[in-house]
């Protein structure tokens, strides 16, 4: 049976556990909005009995350990999720840049033969800047003989160069954002994986000592989830808490080491991919954020790019066909009326811009007034043309917008959706894992109650022993 002291020994052990759980509420109330905070419990034990004459008689409880209310589960669920939301937000930044090049604006599926479907064009896109240009055309053949009208089309020629130029170097502006965000997030992985390794040597020692390592375990699933959205991460647990990660088979970290490292490396024509440094292995189509931005930029972007090209070098090619054989207001012929050779370097020749009368619009050296170059140069407008697939100039361009906004509006649409998936998930390990403000209240006022009775259990047992005590001296 349990003596005085044994009694005594008991309710300060009480008082002790409440003070404990009231410091638990107090740290889990303390990171409410801490971002990655797993919350804490207190894991209290009855200790162990003692036999009596008249049965086992209990001696209290104990607190055995500080836990993290996780489902285990949940987060490898959402380390795979934000891989996944990684590749579509990188992918719909890509893209939506490529929309900011062009200057036009993107609202669903466009078709290949009309601007008015789907994908809308401005007048300042290059799609107006094409329409402008062959109607410029056909002001010409309207007045031969106006020099106003050859100023006007070698301005709306001069602004349709300019567009293509634009174009093209906006979108290789766009490929080089994506090379650099390739590298930061090389480096921002290596830095994870650190981290990581360091983390994993933390908590080894510490659960090796026999203490919980609550907070470097929240911090390592921070690290773990972060480097999730870079790339698909594979993951396993060892005996003593490390975990361990490889990307496609690759180990990059084992236990307390980092074992291989990421970088970046030129496959070609500036076509910047990631591998690990070590084992060579591609992170580039491992899912996550540098998946997504490498399949934009080599996929779409380049795709689009090569489309505006051709469709430069076509209109060059054409116009300068047609042109070259027809005559100038002084009879001068044989002249081109672009120069270069695709959108990077499409050019009015300049001896037109100086002197539009040297247009060469006219089918006769001697009749001024004959149109005939000039109607066909306009009807190039609605001419299909065999370098580009059997369309017109406009035509090809809306394809290549069509596709471009097929593209990202299948990025929005599976941001929302990941968006959705991801907010679920989240909400799955928030009750289970996150801090509700109302359940701690009401267990700090559980622990404050039994605090409160421990402690007359502790003034109880005093006076007894004072009784005993007074006993005793008389």
């Amino acid at each position: 049976m349990l003596s005085l002291f044994g009694t005594l020994n008991l309710a300060a052990r009480s008082m002790q556990n409440q003070m404990t759980g009231v410091e638990v509420s107090g740290q889990n109330l303390a990171n409410v909005n801490t971002v990655g905070y797993t919350r804490q419990t207190v894991d209290i034990q009855t200790s162990p009995d003692i036999n009596t004459s008249i049965g086992s008689e209990g001696t209290g409880a104990d607190v055995v350990a500080i836990q993290q209310a996780v489902n285990q589960l949940l987060n490898t669920q959402i380390q795979g999720q934000q891989s996944t939301s990684g590749y579509w937000n990188a992918q719909q930044s890509a893209l939506q840049s490529a929309q900011t090049s062009l200057n036009e604006f993107l609202n669903g599926t466009a078709s290949a033969t009309s601007s008015t479907t789907g994908n809308s064009t401005t007048d300042t896109g290059l799609s107006g800047q094409l329409t402008a240009f062959f109607n410029a055309f056909q002001a010409v053949a309207t007045s031969p003989t106006s020099i106003p009208a050859r100023q006007a089309l070698v301005s709306q020629a001069q602004t349709l160069a300019t567009t293509f130029n634009q174009i093209n170097t906006q979108l290789n502006n766009t490929k080089t954002a994506i090379n650099t965000t390739l590298g930061n997030d090389v480096t921002s992985a290596n830095q994870l994986l650190s981290g990581i390794a360091t983390l994993n040597k933390q908590i080894a020692v510490a659960q090796f000592s026999g203490g919980t390592p609550n907070d470097l375990l929240d911090e390592r699933e921070q690290d773990l989830e972060n480097l999730s959205q870079l790339a698909t991460i594979q993951t396993s647990t060892e005996s003593n808490g490390a975990i361990d990660v490889s990307i496609n088979g690759q180990n990059l970290v084992t236990g307390s080491q980092v074992t291989d490292t990421l970088q970046t490396f030129d496959a070609g024509s500036g076509q910047i991919l990631v591998q690990t440094v070590n084992g060579g292995v591609n992170v580039t189509d491992s899912g996550g954020s540098i998946q997504g931005s490498a399949d934009a930029r080599d996929n779409v972007l380049t795709g689009l790019q090569a489309g505006i090209s051709n469709l430069a070098s076509t209109l060059i090619t054409q116009v300068n066909t047609i042109q070259n054989a027809g005559y100038s207001l002084t009879g001068s012929t044989g002249a081109d009326f672009f120069t270069g050779f695709n959108s990077a370097d499409i050019a009015v020749n300049q001896a037109y811009v100086t002197n539009p009368s040297l247009v060469q619009a006219s089918g006769s050296a001697t009749a001024t007034g004959d149109n005939s170059v000039a109607l066909q140069l306009a009807n190039l407008a609605t001419t299909a043309q065999s370098g580009l697939n059997n369309l017109t100039f406009e035509s090809s361009f809306n394809s290549s917008v069509a596709t471009l906004g097929d593209s990202l509006q299948t990025a929005n649409n599976q941001v929302s959706n990941q968006t959705a998936v991801s907010n679920m998930l989240s909400t799955q390990r928030s009750s289970t894992s996150g801090v509700n403000i109302d359940e701690e209240m009401t267990n700090l006022m559980g622990f404050q109650r039994a605090y409160e009775a421990s402690a007359q259990l502790v003034t109880t047992v005093n006076q007894m022993m004072q009784t005993v005590i007074a006993m005793k001296a008389a």
